[in-house]
Formats: structure tokens, sequence, C-alpha cells
């Protein structure tokens, strides 16, 4: 958090998956915008874009529950997409949120989509960053290289796995690199939550508008099969890709131009 270039206010909410810490900053009276982190990243990644959003924006920095971060499980587990959900329709209540913009990248973009097809009311605008499971399955080669990471948790082979996906593009920060390498290890018995592609043909006309942008250089899986299926299956979204970037290191990648797109796409 030492790198957010902003001053940032510490929330703890609780409810009854215990209590979930938000990064907050920008104007109190902007309209908000809620960050949703990839796996294994916590609300800290965003520093590269705090600024930024931040200039006309409120912007909500997520810790998800039982990943790693300063969230703390208690009460209900939280063990089902649909808890999933549940819990963050209580983050939102905590944060006073009748709706918002939602913002979430690779696991997170996941948690948003399948968000705007619970409550769709209460997504204003969507954007999606290089989302994994959403509109097309992992590279068999990426699950392979991922593999160590569940076996052999630690900063050696996470730094060893995030060197192979960002090879030819930007690499992840160092800092990064150790807190998810330090994440991995400290919650390694950690369970995620997913499930099945969110059903976004339930949406309709009731779709939010969406912004999906896209790692060209993803590893994680083919981005033009993500970009074909997003436009035809996400009713309006607007599909851009940011050639020669990583899916890891796309949130502290091509910085002002992922800025313009989404503060643009936001303002409209």
């Amino acid at each position: 958090m030492a790198r957010w270039p902003v001053p940032v206010e510490r929330l703890d909410l609780g409810g009854e998956f215990g209590t979930t810490r938000v990064n907050a900053c920008g104007p109190a009276g902007a309209p908000p915008l809620v960050l949703l982190s990839g796996g294994g990243a916590t609300s800290a990644s965003w520093y590269a874009h705090a600024a930024g959003f931040g200039r006309t924006h409120r912007v909500y920095a997520v810790d998800l529950m039982g990943a790693p971060g300063l969230s703390v499980p208690a009460g209900r587990a939280l063990r089902t997409p649909d808890d999933l959900m549940a819990w963050l329709d209580t983050v939102l209540d905590g944060l006073g949120l009748d709706a918002t913009a939602l913002l979430g990248h690779s696991y997170g973009g996941w948690i948003a989509l399948r968000y705007a097809v619970h409550a769709p009311e209460r997504v204003a605008r969507l954007v999606l960053l290089d989302p994994t499971q959403c509109f097309a399955g992992y590279r068999a080669s990426y699950l392979l290289r991922a593999a160590p990471l569940f076996l052999r948790p630690g900063e050696a082979t996470t730094r060893r796995f995030l060197a192979w996906e960002t090879r030819g593009g930007r690499p992840v920060a160092p800092e990064l690199v150790r807190l998810m390498g330090l994440g991995a290890r400290d919650f390694r018995g950690a369970r995620t939550v997913t499930g099945p592609r969110p059903d976004v043909a339930r949406l309709g006309t009731a779709a939010p508008p969406a912004l999906v942008l896209l790692a060209g250089r993803s590893k994680a899986h083919d981005p033009r099969r993500v970009a074909e299926q997003a436009q035809r299956t996400l009713a309006g979204a607007r599909i851009e890709t940011l050639a020669g970037v990583g899916h890891h290191a796309m949130p502290e990648s091509e910085v002002a131009e992922l800025d313009r797109l989404v503060t643009g796409f936001l303002a409209e």
C-alpha cells in the first residue's frame, strides 16, 4: 500500500461472512467504482491506477474474502458462488452503494460478471480486464505451468511462473511478486470459490454497459477467442485489446492507456 500515490482510507466492513477490508480513495462525493483483484492478488495491486481512477471516482479496492489480504473470514463459511454473490451484496450494502461501476481483473472479472448477472440493477457499468472463465476456458499450457503454485507455493515458484507468463512483455513488479508468493504460501489452505461461466444470456436487455479489455499477450487463454465470444454473448459490449500486455501484469501495464480507456468509458 506504500506504493499508492494518493491518501487511502482503510475500511473494515462487518458481515455474515466476516470482516472485509476495503481501501478507498478519491473524492467522497464522486461516482463509486469498486475494484476486484485477480486470484492471488490483493487490493494493493491497484496502486498504478489509484490516482487515475481516483480523479473522477470514489474508488473502493476490495480484499476478497478468504483470499490473500486483510479480509478476515468469520461466521458463515463462504463455499459456493451464491455465497460469493451474497458476500458482495453485503460489501456494497456496507459501503452504502445501491449501484456502482464494477471493475474486475482475471478471477475478479469472473466475480464481477457473475455479480452483474446476479444483481444487474446494482451494476451501473461493468469493466472486465482480461477476465478468466467468462468467455473461454484456460489454455492447457497455462494450467500445466500453474500447477507448481499449488504443489510448492511460495515466492520462488510464483516468480518463475510470472516470469514465464509475462515473457516478452512488462514483468510484474517485484513487490507484487513477493506479495503473491507470500499469499500463496500463507493462504495455502484457502479454497477459491468458483463455478461455471456466468450465464450472461440471462441478462438480455438488462445487461449493463460493458467494456472488456483484453491482454494481447495473455497466456491464460486465447484473447481472440475471448473477444469473439464476448462480442457474441454480452449484448453491446465494447471489446478492446492492449497489444503486448500479459495477463498478470495487466493491472500495471500500459497504465496511461488503460486509465484513458476505462475513465472514458465510465464517463459516457
